[in-house]
């Protein structure tokens, strides 16, 4: 029987390798496995070095002010997504977030658009009532490129959140999503990249059971994952959820419930946003207090010129 003939491309070699008649899914596979092969080369090696340590990534236990957030990297004709630990601190201050990226002039335009409003997020949600008497830095740990985009603000804004609550995220968890200045959550690029990136390193650590990716809700019509990544959705050992709002990732990074306002304006007791408004209120507090110090004792608020 004469060998079927194909037109000249990857799939078709696979075809007459296989001895098919017609190219199949098998086929089509095979090729796109090859092609991965032959591009993944920068991505083993990083996946190699979170595993062994040197990139630090945690996929188990719970951290205060820390969080995964998914980046991807574009090598032209490959693309892949690797977690990267977003980290945050709080302290007393005057309303200033500090983007570290931004600050030392590594954080793009659109990235520091998504800090700006993620701080005025902030300041709608808890300053009405008092000043936002806090400072922050933000961070991307071990970046030493640039960094664009705004599909980290949500980690951003859940990493502030655990600081101020006190509250830690679980590191079994990784988020992506943009943020706007109402805590919706929005679509963002690369959404396939960044759940199989997370999945690779946590199977490569022999840690799937109870291990998710958080991704915007507007995004659930653009995935087409890797087929081990649906079956192990499938069978419960992976999870992907996807959110709406700020609070419902909040919620699930921490374990918390957000806590929803009621009609007194005051969040149920031992909330997230509760936790975070109480915090915030102590801050206000204690500058007022330094400050009727320094209206009442001039002589110990000023400097003394020396005798």
């Amino acid at each position: 029987m004469p060998k079927t003939s194909f037109p000249q491309n990857s799939d078709s070699r696979f075809a007459t390798i296989n001895n098919h008649s017609a190219i199949n899914d098998s086929d089509i596979q095979q090729a796109i496995d090859a092609q991965i092969r032959r591009a993944d080369r920068l991505r083993e090696h990083s996946y190699e070095e979170i595993n062994r340590g040197t990139l630090l990534i945690d996929t188990s236990g719970s951290k205060v002010g820390q969080v995964n957030a998914l980046s991807v990297i574009d090598l032209g004709n490959f693309r892949f997504a690797q977690p990267t630990r977003i980290t945050a601190t709080t302290r007393l201050g005057e309303g200033e977030i500090i983007d570290i990226e931004r600050e030392i002039e590594l954080g793009g335009a659109i990235h520091s658009k998504g800090v700006m409003i993620l701080t005025a997020l902030l300041g709608e949600r808890y300053g009405q009532k008092h000043p936002l008497s806090f400072s922050a830095s933000l961070v991307f740990e071990q970046s030493y490129g640039g960094v664009e985009g705004d599909s980290a603000s949500i980690a951003e804004l859940c990493a502030l959140l655990s600081s101020l609550a006190n509250k830690p995220i679980l590191q079994s968890l990784a988020v992506t999503g943009s943020v706007n200045q109402h805590g919706e959550v929005q679509a963002i690029g690369g959404v396939n990249e960044k759940i199989e990136g997370f999945f690779d390193i946590c199977r490569g650590r022999g840690e799937l059971d109870e291990h998710a990716v958080l991704i915007p809700a507007s995004n659930v019509k653009h995935l087409m994952l890797r087929r081990d990544v649906v079956e192990a959705v499938e069978n419960g050992s992976f999870q992907i959820y996807p959110i709406h709002t700020i609070d419902e990732a909040a919620t699930l990074l921490m374990a918390c419930d957000a806590g929803e306002m009621d009609d007194d304006e005051h969040y149920p007791e031992g909330s997230i946003n509760q936790l975070v408004a109480e915090r915030i209120e102590s801050y206000a507090t204690i500058r007022h207090e330094f400050g009727e110090k320094g209206k009442h004792d001039p002589e110990e608020s000023e400097p003394q010129p020396p005798e």
